[in-house]
């Protein structure tokens, strides 16, 4: 099964959603759990963009330009539903599985 275009997107949708999630109501109460996410959300930030050229080098382009464009329209529909208190918990649930994805990918291609 090929898991690179949901790894894309779930990569793309837990790093937005941090990034987005800059006010105080929208953070996790603890500060390990912050930080957690933090970390998880610029991991999967930073494995998005490997996965990109990886994907420039082992895919069709066409495939990692359809993997790029929907991801961003990913993030333009988290936008436009606009902040949620369960965003914390969605993004690290994103991130993580986008994450197990993504280094499944990599491993299995």
């Amino acid at each position: 099964m090929d898991l690179y275009l949901p790894a894309m997107l779930l990569l793309s949708g837990g790093a937005f959603i941090h990034s987005r999630s800059t006010v105080p109501e929208l953070r996790p109460a603890s500060e390990a759990a912050d930080t957690v996410w933090k970390l998880l959300a610029k991991l999967a930030f930073f494995l998005w963009i490997g996965l990109l050229v990886w994907g420039a080098y082992q895919r069709p382009l066409m495939a990692v330009v359809m993997a790029f464009v929907l991801s961003l329209l990913f993030n333009v529909l988290l936008a436009s539903r606009g902040p949620r208190p369960v965003w914390p918990g969605l993004s690290m649930a994103l991130s993580a599985l986008g994450v197990g994805f993504g280094v499944y990918t990599i491993l299995a291609g």
